[in-house]
């Protein structure tokens, strides 16, 4: 998801968030002034959030169904065709390097929709996750450049850590990796989403990847599910996996961002494993131990925390 020219980036499943603001450099964090307009803004930022992850777990009630290869196509290549539908972007006038960017962040966009689905489809939604906001986080604390970064990097492994004591056992290997593997695609996501941004006006450059995440990911989506791809109660749960994850989130922070400090929208999707937790148990039935609740909560402080740093050393 993206604002102002596919500035503001998607998290693995196409939620904006608030380490890729940060590692960015959340232009014009710090222009908005609060006013009566805020509380609203916040609602909106937290509404998209709980679409986001929400879409998620929908999305995982369709893997017995469709698979998690098949899930990707129906959620990218639906999200395509919506964006590009209302954006209607424009194709001509770009450079060869324009087109280089905008085809590598549609791969990161796929990469990263494809390992994070498979990571859900084998452990729960809130590790996932937790996991997967790792490769941003390490990305803001790499790009503050402060002995503060260093804490909330540690905080973060302290989380990790917990996790591990609670159980990776418990966690199936191939799934931590999956979602350690988005996490990395997100960083590089969060580059190219930027470069994009700066090369495409509005929301074409974001439609124009979806497009080529669509044209990767559909024909996977297609050798794992063939015919089942069609039928209409999966077409109908893969539409609204599409709004819930897209449409629904898009609208709701293109609106929170004309009320809020990009930095105030960062800390506040830094929510997003605890959220995604949340889902998890309710959509879902997956339930936390304590320790992992732990777990989880460490991540999102250190997210919120590189977040701040980072927003503190632009000003």
């Amino acid at each position: 998801m993206t604002h102002t020219g596919s500035g503001v980036e998607t998290a693995g499943d196409g939620s904006a968030t608030a380490l890729g603001t940060a590692a960015a450099g959340g232009a014009g964090s710090a222009r908005v002034p609060a006013g009566v307009g805020s509380l609203g803004g916040i609602g909106l930022v937290l509404a998209g959030a709980f679409s986001v992850q929400f879409g998620s777990a929908v999305a995982a009630l369709l893997f017995p169904r469709a698979g998690a290869l098949g899930v990707v196509a129906l959620r990218v290549t639906l999200a395509a065709l919506l964006l590009l539908v209302v954006c209607r972007p424009r194709l001509r006038g770009h450079s060869r390097t324009d087109w280089a960017v905008v085809v590598a962040f549609g791969l990161a966009l796929a990469g990263m929709n494809t390992l994070f689905y498979q990571a859900v489809d084998r452990i729960p939604l809130g590790p996932a996750v937790t996991l997967e906001v790792l490769g941003p986080l390490a990305l803001s604390v790499v790009t503050a450049r402060r002995a503060l970064s260093l804490v909330w990097a540690g905080l973060a492994l302290a989380g990790v850590f917990l996790l591990g004591r609670s159980g990776f056992d418990a966690l199936n290997p191939a799934g931590i990796a999956f979602a350690l593997g988005a996490g990395a695609m997100w960083a590089a996501y969060i580059v190219f989403n930027s470069r994009t941004g700066a090369r495409f006006p509005r929301l074409d450059g974001l439609a124009v990847a979806m497009a080529v995440a669509a044209l990767v990911s559909l024909p996977l989506g297609i050798g794992s599910a063939g015919g089942v791809l069609l039928e209409p109660e999966v077409l109908a749960l893969g539409l609204a996996v599409a709004l819930l994850s897209s449409g629904v989130p898009y609208t709701l922070e293109l609106l929170a961002l004309r009320r809020l400090p990009a930095a105030t929208f960062a800390v506040l999707m830094s929510l997003a494993p605890g959220i995604a937790a949340l889902a998890g148990f309710l959509v879902l039935g997956q339930e936390l131990t304590a320790v992992q609740c732990l777990a989880v909560a460490l991540v999102i402080g250190a997210s919120a925390g590189a977040v701040r740093t980072g927003s503190a050393e632009r000003k």
